[in-house]
């Protein structure tokens, strides 16, 4: 199963980050991938997500329960093309300005032939995709600090 964990330095604070990572229905507006974002039973401290991930001829629907807590988001995997996916972010804020970044995400496909065919890009996949929400905080963030 592949498994990916990253630690990164942002220059945004941890609030920052966190806003951004857990404003799920923007997701389809920079998210490689990311075709469509419903939510819903949303409260103060959790909701459900449907994500839409397309490429080329493949498109799939997750379901995924997201918690928030303080400085810490984690998504839970309920249905979809998946076996599992479990995915925690954690923000913390620098005594030298901006936050630090612990990410985490494994995830199984059901399909063991499609698992293998996309176990060697995952890793690419992910980076990319940390990389859109870092992007995305300089697009948002620039003219804010």
């Amino acid at each position: 199963m592949p498994q990916f964990i990253e630690d990164r330095i942002f220059p945004y604070s941890a609030e920052q980050m966190y806003d951004l990572v857990a404003d799920v229905n923007e997701y389809p507006n920079f998210l490689p991938w990311c075709i469509g974002a419903r939510l819903y039973n949303i409260n103060d401290d959790d909701f459900y997500a449907d994500l839409i991930i397309g490429f080329k001829v493949f498109r799939e629907r997750f379901t995924s329960h997201v918690m928030l807590s303080d400085g810490k988001i984690q998504i839970n995997y309920i249905k979809g093309p998946l076996e599992h996916l479990h995915n925690v972010w954690c923000f913390e804020d620098r005594d030298e300005g901006g936050c630090k970044l612990h990410f985490e995400v494994d995830f199984e496909f059901k399909n063991k032939i499609f698992q293998k065919m996309v176990g060697g890009l995952f890793t690419e996949a992910v980076r990319r995709m940390v990389s859109s929400f870092e992007l995305r905080a300089k697009e948002i963030y620039k003219n804010k600090d």
